[in-house]
């Protein structure tokens, strides 16, 4: 282990593996965190050890550290290909100059690998995290337009003295900062940053207003507190050690036709998505570990599990959940997910909860969110991933596919209205209070006086590039909204358990033919009609055509029994008192009447502003 005093501590160079000899390949799924110093004096080590200490659920495997006189690193490992300390990290590469830490998987690291050897480029590893590092030193700042996969990215450039930040294209990976003067820090998780200490914890009236306007999705770069911002999806950050810094955005898909696609009829595009979606299948398959699949019943996670089969994956390992139901609401969804499972002889599992497994998992949810996540179903995630992990190290799931191909209820009409329309009809769909409605829920000292959500909605929608209404946005759910909710509630539930899940439905390329794909071949059918074509290939009938599904948690849908004796407990407790987030008598009237409680598209306003509490609460504030 080098502890040389003027490079690094902990450090994990490539041609000095410290714990174990055999030369193997590592994918590094896990936790990064770092901290650059702008003011001449040196980083905080103790600090960026307590931010890797608080993610030790993200990498369980193994940590390090390194320093550079101006800059700090810190890494939790999850191996997923190979034991051996060939990719640990941080790495550091003497001879290029660069030291590196990186959360995520490069799929094509292999291909990378070899056009790099080629070029005449050397390797120490055979990991991904090599790869990227020579990329680099090949392709400078344009290497993120090499990388196919999902990752976040801490690289330090020894020559340049300049640390280059990057998030992969659809967000997938997070990457959140706390800047103040002299300084940055960053870490895979909110929660992280704050173990580090010395951080703004104010909550951003903005961030709140968004929270409460959009099922408490606040997007990119704002997050709830003031001092923590996010790097957005697809953006490259490049930060001086003088403290300057510029960034980028380096990759966004027309939603417009493209004149090459020109006479491509319904099955000309079923057959292009279809290949694009086997693909994007296979690319995920790269492990030396099995590979599961979350399968809800639904049709894009069985739709993952029929060309998984179609692969030549055999004996796959699937995983369904339920609860208990509440009056006529099932609690589950195992009708359909055991058809899948029969189909394709898969070893399935269904994992069946009852209330009393729910209180505990709540507290234990929260706890894991790297930000105040207010959809039922995150709670049901971490549970499933809880039991999956005991099985697996990485698993396959159908997350993006209704915001990449339209398939809420939400899309149809907007294939009809003009492309100034969309604001009117997405709002009117989407959000869970209007402005009127927001100035009686939060507390003076968090009031906005502007409908900053409904302005971000319109200034989003408006940007050039996207042809229709419905074009615009499915533009805003895959890369505004969706990293935001799906994504991140995916990979902060199933981190938690270090349980890596990789969602094909995100593939790069999948989703830059999608955008291309005209619109009504996506609304076809009550939405995603051209994955329902693909779909009718390889599944049985009743999967496809069944009403759209959801994890049903009954009792967090309807904050019923303990579930709402949590929620009141943490808005009447002394700590949300004294922090007057929300005016008392906008609660008491939810709590008086559950039926005033339900916001769109199932969504729970008692239940929005409980979790955000519980969450502070939790978070130390």
């Amino acid at each position: 282990m080098r502890r040389d005093g003027g490079h690094g501590i902990d450090a994990h160079p490539p041609d000095r593996p410290d714990r174990r000899t055999a030369a193997g390949r590592a994918l590094s799924v896990c936790g990064i965190s770092g901290e650059a110093r702008f003011d001449g004096s040196r980083p905080d080590t103790d600090a960026v050890i307590r931010m890797s200490q608080a993610m030790e659920s993200r990498g369980p495997d193994d940590t390090g550290h390194w320093t550079d006189g101006w800059v700090a690193l810190g890494h939790r490992r999850l191996t997923i290909i190979d034991l051996s300390d060939a990719g640990a990290q941080p790495m550091v590469r003497e001879d290029l100059g660069l030291a590196l830490v990186f959360n995520g998987c490069i799929y094509n690291y292999p291909q990378l690998r070899e056009e790099l050897r080629t070029a005449g480029h050397t390797f120490r590893s055979t990991s991904d995290t090599e790869v990227i590092l020579v990329a680099y030193a090949e392709w400078g700042e344009a290497f993120v337009d090499h990388l196919v996969g999902m990752f976040a990215i801490g690289l330090v450039d020894r020559t340049r003295r300049r640390l280059v930040l990057a998030r992969d294209r659809l967000g997938i990976k997070p990457l959140y900062l706390a800047e103040s003067h002299g300084r940055l820090r960053f870490a895979s998780t909110l929660p992280a940053l704050l173990h580090g200490g010395d951080v703004d914890t104010d909550i951003d009236p903005v961030a709140l207003h968004h929270y409460l306007s959009w099922h408490s999705i606040v997007p990119a770069p704002r997050t709830v507190l003031r001092g923590v911002r996010k790097l957005p999806p697809a953006t490259l950050r490049v930060v001086e050690a003088d403290g300057r810094s510029r960034e980028h955005v380096y990759w966004q898909p027309e939603y417009a036709r493209d004149p090459a696609h020109a006479g491509r009829d319904a099955r000309d595009w079923q057959a292009a998505v279809g290949d694009a979606l086997r693909t994007a299948v296979r690319r995920r398959l790269v492990a030396d570990v099995p590979v599961g699949v979350l399968l809800s019943g639904g049709l894009d996670s069985s739709l993952i599990v029929a060309l998984l089969a179609e692969a030549g994956q055999h004996h796959l390992q699937t995983f369904s959940i339920g609860f208990d139901g509440r009056g006529d609401e099932a609690g589950d969804e195992f009708h359909y997910s055991d058809q899948v499972a029969r189909a394709f002889g898969t070893d399935h599992r269904r994992i069946q909860l009852a209330d009393n497994d729910l209180l505990p998992a709540v507290r234990a949810t929260v706890a894991a969110m790297t930000e105040p996540m207010g959809s039922h179903d995150v709670v049901a995630f971490h549970l499933l991933s809880e039991q999956v992990a005991k099985h697996v190290k990485v698993a396959q799931s159908g997350q993006g596919a209704d915001e990449v191909f339209a398939g809420y209820g939400y899309h149809q009409p907007l294939a009809v209205v003009p492309r100034d329309g969309a604001a009117e009809v997405f709002a009117g769909a989407f959000f869970d209070r209007d402005h009127a409605e927001l100035s009686r829920v939060v507390g003076p000292a968090y009031a906005h006086d502007r409908d900053v959500s409904r302005e971000l909605l319109v200034a989003e929608l408006a940007v050039p590039g996207a042809e229709t209404a419905l074009d615009a946005v499915l533009r805003l759910d895959t890369h505004r909204m969706l990293p935001d909710d799906p994504v991140k509630r995916v990979d902060s539930m199933s981190m938690a358990w270090g349980l890596e899940v990789r969602t094909p439905f995100l593939d790069q390329d999948l989703v830059a033919l999608a955008a291309a794909c005209p619109p009504e071949h996506k609304v076809a059918q009550g939405g995603k009609g051209v994955l329902k074509e693909i779909a009718r290939e390889v599944l049985p009938a009743e999967v496809i055509d069944r009403p759209k599904g959801y994890f049903p948690v009954p009792a967090l849908r309807n904050v019923s029994g303990r579930v709402r004796d949590l929620v009141l407990d943490a808005l009447r407790a002394p700590a949300a008192q004294e922090r007057g987030l929300f005016q008392p008598e906008y609660v008491d009237e939810l709590l008086a009447d559950p039926a005033v409680t339900q916001a769109a598209a199932g969504s729970n306003k008692l239940w929005q502003l409980g979790l955000l509490e519980l969450w502070l609460q939790t978070h130390h504030r």
